[in-house]
């Protein structure tokens, strides 16, 4: 069977994905996993391994070269700016063209920022809603997957203050729904899917708020009504060491950090963040930019790796 061609998008050029790229190809034989193409700029892999003196022959990695970062050495490295902003973008977009195409199975996304995307005058906050409109998508959900524990959010990148107002009925079986999608990917059946409460105790029986009366169970009930396995709502402090000790295969949560911080503590070098209801398989180490430590050598490439391993693994055809 041929090996599935994956698009790897070198990210923020000014973040740590040309260097991640470079650590990833030098520590694992990535031709074995699948058949690569980088989507990016030649002259940056070349920059990044002299700066940070590594022994690599660049021509050891396939790269579609876009040529958006005319000169290397005036890149500023470890911040944004409108040229990376712009890079980043151009860089996920020709993936995006390849899949139509028909040219790749399946899209491996490195880090970049929202706030360099502003500098370049580009709408999006990240990965997830720029996928979903460059290809019209309208109903979508970010996941995140370790061995040990596996989570959706219900809302994604909203200010804390704004999220009780988000959480309706419709959008919380709409999530497991996608819960149940991205077990399906993850050759999951039948998947036990916990739904998180919004407040302490999951409400308390409607002492510490009414999300989970009038919005959360109701959702749940009707998701079993279709003979979907989900269960909760359950209270966010008990249910994630619930499932990372096997008891359920996913966790829906209501809020970004309520699920990012559990998630993060036990898989921080090897989460993949992958995107379910795109129409090709989308998946990205499990971190930013890390401008503070980017173009210095100390970037780890785990997380891409594993990025790379789950995103061949998922592609059916």
């Amino acid at each position: 069977m041929a090996k599935k061609r994956v698009a790897i998008t070198m990210g923020d050029p000014a973040g740590v994905g040309p260097e991640i790229i470079v650590k990833a190809f030098a520590q694992e034989d990535i031709y074995k996993i699948c058949n690569p193409l980088v989507i990016g700029d030649r002259s940056i892999i070349k920059e990044v391994i002299k700066v940070i003196g590594m022994d690599f022959d660049p021509d050891n990695i396939e790269i579609l070269n876009l040529n958006e970062i005319q000169n290397p050495k005036k890149l500023i490295k470890g911040a944004p700016s409108q040229e990376s902003g712009r890079a980043s973008f151009s860089y996920i977009r020709k993936a995006v063209e390849l899949y139509r195409l028909g040219i790749i199975d399946a899209i491996v996304t490195c880090p970049i920022t929202k706030i360099a995307l502003r500098m370049a005058g580009l709408p999006w906050l990240g990965h997830t809603d720029m996928l979903a409109e460059l290809t019209e998508t309208e109903d979508y959900a970010m996941a995140f997957y370790s061995e040990s524990l596996k989570v959706i959010l219900t809302t994604i990148h909203v200010p804390l203050k704004d999220v009780p107002h988000l959480i309706k009925k419709e959008r919380v079986i709409k999530t497991i729904f996608f819960a149940k999608k991205a077990c399906n990917m993850l050759q999951i059946e039948n998947p036990r899917i916990a739904v998180c409460g919004l407040n302490p105790h999951a409400g308390e029986e409607g002492i510490m708020g009414r999300e989970e009366i009038d919005e959360i169970t109701p959702a749940i009930k009707e998701a079993k009504a279709l003979e979907i396995n989900v269960f909760g709502p359950y209270p966010a402090d008990s249910v994630f060491w619930r499932a990372y000790n096997g008891e359920f295969d996913i966790v829906v949560a209501m809020y970004h950090d309520q699920a990012l911080a559990p998630f993060k503590l036990i898989a921080f070098d090897k989460g993949v963040n992958f995107t379910v209801g795109l129409p090709f398989i989308r998946t990205s180490p499990d971190h930013g930019t890390a401008y503070d430590i980017a173009w210095q050598g100390k970037a780890t490439p785990t997380s891409l790796i594993e990025a790379i391993k789950l995103a061949t693994r998922m592609v059916i055809k």
